[in-house]
C-alpha cells in the first residue's frame, strides 16, 4: 500500500497530511462501506477538529450520515463502532509528535481495517473515484456526547473491580494530555484507587511532554510517583491505546517486561500468543514455560489484528497479544489496544504483589532503539540496501518478516523502515547491555556508511 501504513496513514499536518487528503479518505471509505451512518472522532492534537470536518464532509458528500463523537481514545471510538454497528474515520497520531496527525479507519464490527479493505479504499483514492451524492442525499450530522462514559461503563464491568478496591492501590497516571485524560483518571478512581496525575489536562500542543510514553518523555512520572508514595504509575500515548508502567519505586518497567508479566498471568498450555517481529525474548521465555503457541507478524497493530483473526477462525484461543510498546491486546474482551484496560489487567496483578515482583522474572534483558531519519526516497533506499548488505554477510539467517531480524542465540537485533514516520528503526536485545549497544552501533553504522554515498 502507498498510503496505508502499519497503523492507519500519518504525516506532518499542512504537509504530508492536508484536509484535501483527509476529505479524500473519507470519500473514498464512504464509498467502499455498505453503511448508511459513520462516525468521525479524534484525538487532543491542535488540528483534529479541522481534519474532523474534512472527513465529515466528505462523508456527508457521498451520502453518509455522520456520529461526531468529539474527543475520544482510539478503544472508546472501537468500542463505539462495535455496540451502534457502524464503521469510523478516527483522525489521531497517537505516540507521534504534536505537529502530526492521522487517520485510522474502523469496521463497523469494531475491528481496524485489514489490508485487503484498506487497499479497495486505497483505490478509490488514488483514481479519485467517488460516489457523489446528489444535493437531495448528503448525509446529515448528528453530536454524540455519550461515546466515552459508555466506553468506562464497558471496561468497568469486565475487570475485577471488587479486586483492585480491596487492595486499596495509589495510581500515578500521566495521559501526557492526550484523549485519555477525558477517561482514565476517571476510570481508576472508579476502579476505587487513590488516582494523583501529572499531564492530566486535554491539550494538543502537549506542553508537559510529547505523546509517546518512552522513558525519556516520562521523567516526571517517576518523580511523581515517588513523592506520593503510589504503588505503580501509569502512562499513556495519544490516543490512549498504549499503558506504560513505573514500579513503587519510581521506576521505568520497558514495555516488554509488562508483557511477559501479563501475558504469564492469561497464557495457558495449548494457548497461542501473536506479537510482532521485534518480540522479545521475553515473552519468547514465558511461551515455552507454559506450554503455549507465539505466532509473528510484521510490527503494526493491523498485522497482529488479521494474524489473530485467522488463528480464531482455525478455533485457535488468543487470549493476549501484542507489542512492546506498551500496545497489548486482550482479545476475548475486544480486538483493540487499550491503556486503561491494559492498566487495570496489571492492576489486578499489583493488587496481589508489588511491581517490581511482578516484573523481577523478566527483567534480565537490555534492549536499545535506534531511529534513523531520512529525507528522500533515496535515502531511504541506501539506508534499506545497507541493511541487506549488513544481513546477508552477518553470522545469522536473516528473518524477513518484517525488514531484517538477526538471532544470535545471546541476543537478537533487527532493522526495519517505519510505517507511520520517516524512519528506519533499529532494535537489539540482550542479557548484557554492552551486547545490545553494540550490535545496534554496528547496524547504525553500515546504514549510515550506505548513506554516505547518496
Amino acid at each position: 500500500m502507498k498510503l496505508f501504513g502499519s497503523s492507519g496513514t500519518r504525516g506532518v499536518a499542512g504537509e504530508q497530511l492536508t484536509p484535501e487528503f483527509v476529505l479524500r479518505v473519507a470519500k473514498a471509505a464512504g464509498t467502499v462501506w455498505d453503511a448508511d451512518r459513520a462516525v468521525v472522532a479524534r484525538d487532543t492534537r491542535t488540528t483534529g477538529e479541522m481534519f474532523t470536518n474534512a472527513a465529515a464532509s466528505g462523508l456527508a458528500s457521498v451520502g453518509v450520515d455522520v456520529e461526531r463523537l468529539g474527543v475520544v481514545p482510539t478503544p472508546g471510538v472501537v468500542r463505539y463502532c462495535e455496540v451502534e454497528g457502524v464503521p469510523a474515520v478516527h483522525i489521531t497520531a497517537s505516540h507521534n509528535p504534536p505537529e502530526y496527525n492521522g487517520v485510522k479507519l474502523v469496521g463497523a464490527d469494531g475491528i481496524e481495517l485489514p489490508v485487503h479493505r484498506l487497499e479497495r479504499i486505497e483505490e478509490r483514492i488514488l483514481a479519485e473515484d467517488f460516489d457523489i451524492a446528489p444535493w437531495d442525499a448528503v448525509g446529515s450530522t448528528t453530536r454524540i456526547d455519550s461515546a466515552n462514559r459508555d466506553y468506562l461503563d464497558g471496561m468497568l464491568a469486565a475487570v475485577d473491580r471488587g479486586r483492585i478496591a480491596d487492595a486499596d492501590l495509589t495510581v500515578a497516571l500521566d495521559p501526557g494530555h492526550g484523549a485519555g485524560a477525558l477517561t482514565s483518571p476517571t476510570f481508576f478512581r472508579e476502579l476505587g484507587c487513590k488516582v494523583v496525575t501529572i499531564n492530566a489536562q486535554p491539550d494538543g500542543h502537549f506542553p508537559g511532554r510529547e505523546p509517546e510514553p518512552v522513558p525519556k518523555n516520562l521523567d516526571d512520572l517517576g518523580r511523581l510517583v515517588r513523592a506520593a508514595d503510589a504503588d505503580v504509575g501509569i502512562a499513556h500515548d495519544g490516543d490512549a491505546d498504549r499503558a506504560i508502567f513505573f514500579d513503587e519505586r519510581g521506576e521505568y518497567v520497558e514495555g516488554d517486561t509488562s508483557l511477559a508479566a501479563l501475558a504469564a498471568a492469561e497464557l495457558d498450555a495449548g494457548d497461542t500468543t501473536v506479537a510482532a517481529v521485534n518480540v522479545s525474548q521475553r515473552l519468547v521465555d514465558v511461551v515455552d514455560a507454559v506450554g503455549a503457541d507465539l505466532e509473528l507478524t510484521p510490527i503494526g497493530a493491523t498485522n497482529i489484528i488479521t494474524r489473530i483473526k485467522e488463528l480464531w477462525a482455525d478455533g485457535a484461543s488468543v487470549p493476549i497479544a501484542g507489542e512492546g510498546n506498551g500496545g497489548v491486546f486482550f482479545p476475548n474482551y475486544r480486538l483493540v489496544r487499550d491503556g486503561a484496560f491494559i492498566g487495570a489487567k496489571f492492576l489486578e496483578l499489583v493488587a496481589e504483589r508489588p511491581v517490581s515482583e511482578i516484573v523481577a522474572p523478566y527483567a534480565d534483558y537490555h534492549n536499545v532503539r535506534v531511529n534513523l531519519t531520512y529525507r528522500t526516497e533515496r535515502e531511504l533506499d541506501a539506508m534499506l540496501d545497507a541493511a541487506e548488505e549488513y544481513a546477508r554477510s552477518a553470522d545469522a539467517e536473516p528473518n524477513t518478516t518484517d525488514g531484517y531480524r538477526l538471532d544470535y542465540g545471546d541476543a537478537w537485533v533487527l532493522v526495519r523502515p517505519s510505517g507511520t514516520e520517516p524512519k528506519v528503526r533499529i532494535y537489539a536485545e540482550a542479557r548484557e547491555a554492552d551486547r545490545a549497544r553494540e550490535l545496534a552501533d554496528a547496524v547504525r553504522g553500515a546504514l549510515e556508511a550506505g548513506l554516505g554515498g547518496v
